[in-house]
């Protein structure tokens, strides 16, 4: 009986090979970055999600619609609204994204996107992949980018997150043996380590960062952790001019909370699983998860996002209209400056630290005691208005 066990694991993982050897000659093969600059219009989608989804994107939209309300009337730009990437709707045709779906979405070049329940053992729902790993694998967004700058406190780190291998890319392709072995599959490619490496320097250089650290766990993870530490050190070779080190991803953790050492990282360049877990440890340093946006980046589409999950208990508890846009509409922030627009992307960026941080004038709880999503997204409306806006927030950086 084992043995038969043994062949049927063999045929799996063999077919999921060549699914990986076909996918690695297409990154060799794949095309120039896009030009935003040559594109009228620019196509924004804009996806609900589900749970408190529908509600923060709601407020996001409204905002991206004043903030570019000119380039839409000269046709510069275009907003779309796209329906369906649900968790109903994806039980019910058994698909991480439909396919009516993912049609309307390439046919964007960029999309804003609210989050999206993902199904666990237990749950009621068919143990369908995850609609982020699917939307980053279907359109190669190989880098999540995610920024957090708590000026007061001397952060400003930007972590390059390899977005479409590792135990994410076979998440949903395990593989249980009889009755006591379960088995999970974890990926890394010469060519997707490369890649996003690279990415990572070529900002570093951009912005004048002079530090770029890559997080492993190489010592004993030694195959692939292996193999993505030495792709990114093969890359920092052609940037001389920065310092490049390497650390574990546990004790790199605990010096994200050492106030001595975590001023002096600034670009961080990880493998999927460890990326996720150290941007939301990350984000508590900006006010958490409901603060900090999330770019997927790829050479052809871009999606931008909330970093926090669904909340189906506050939809189920009818407290939906207060769950905090803020994330999102941060992300939101981050399209802007992809597609061309970065002073845009700068106030809006200000208006939420003003709004989120400094200020407060509005408090979100997510409950009634706290401000509504739409009142938090006009207060930010009304900070982007004033005219002092970028003095407004340097006078509260300088206060703290």
């Amino acid at each position: 009986m084992s043995q038969e066990l043994i062949e049927r694991a063999k045929e799996h993982f063999g077919r999921l090979l060549e699914k990986q050897f076909e996918r690695v000659a297409r990154i060799k093969a794949e095309d120039e970055w896009i030009d935003y600059s040559q594109l009228k219009p620019i196509v924004i989608g804009i996806l609900g999600g589900d749970g408190i989804g529908p509600y923060i994107a709601k407020e996001s939209e409204w905002l991206l619609r004043e903030l570019l309300k000119d380039e839409i009337a000269s046709g510069k730009i275009e907003i779309r609204n796209i329906e369906g990437l649900t968790i109903e709707r994806r039980a019910e045709v058994g698909k991480p994204i439909p396919d009516d779906v993912l049609e309307e979405v390439k046919k964007c070049h960029v999309t804003l996107k609210g989050p999206t329940t993902t199904p666990r053992k237990g749950d009621p729902w068919p143990n369908i992949e995850s609609a982020n790993v699917a939307m980053r694998k279907e359109l190669d967004l190989f880098a999540n980018v995610r920024p957090v700058r708590v000026p007061e406190q001397g952060i400003d780190w930007t972590f390059f997150r390899e977005n479409t291998e590792d135990v994410y890319a076979l998440g949903s392709d395990g593989i249980d043996i009889g009755d006591d072995i379960s088995i999970d599959f974890r990926l890394v490619t010469q060519p997707g380590a490369e890649r996003i490496a690279r990415l990572a320097f070529d900002f570093a250089k951009k912005n004048g960062k002079k530090r770029v650290t890559i997080v492993t766990k190489a010592n004993v993870v030694k195959t692939t952790d292996g193999r993505f530490l030495r792709a990114c050190q093969e890359v920092a070779k052609d940037y001389p001019e920065i310092e490049t080190d390497d650390w574990y991803i546990d004790i790199m953790t605990a010096k994200l909370v050492d106030e001595k050492r975590r001023r002096d990282f600034q670009v961080m360049i990880l493998p999927n699983l460890y990326g996720d877990i150290l941007t939301d440890e990350a984000a508590e340093f900006q006010g958490g998860v409901g603060t900090a946006g999330s770019a997927n980046i790829g050479k052809r589409y871009a999606m931008f996002e909330a970093i926090h999950g669904s909340a189906p208990r506050m939809v189920k508890e009818g407290r939906a209209q207060y769950a905090d846009p803020s994330s999102m509409i941060r992300a939101a922030a981050m399209l802007l400056s992809h597609i061309g627009y970065p002073e845009l992307g700068k106030k809006l960026d200000m208006a939420l630290d003003i709004c989120g941080q400094y200020e407060k004038k509005l408090v979100m709880t997510g409950r009634p005691n706290g401000a509504t999503s739409h009142q938090f997204a006009e207060y930010i409306m009304e900070t982007l208005r004033d005219p002092k806006l970028e003095e407004r927030h340097a006078a509260f950086q300088q206060q703290r």
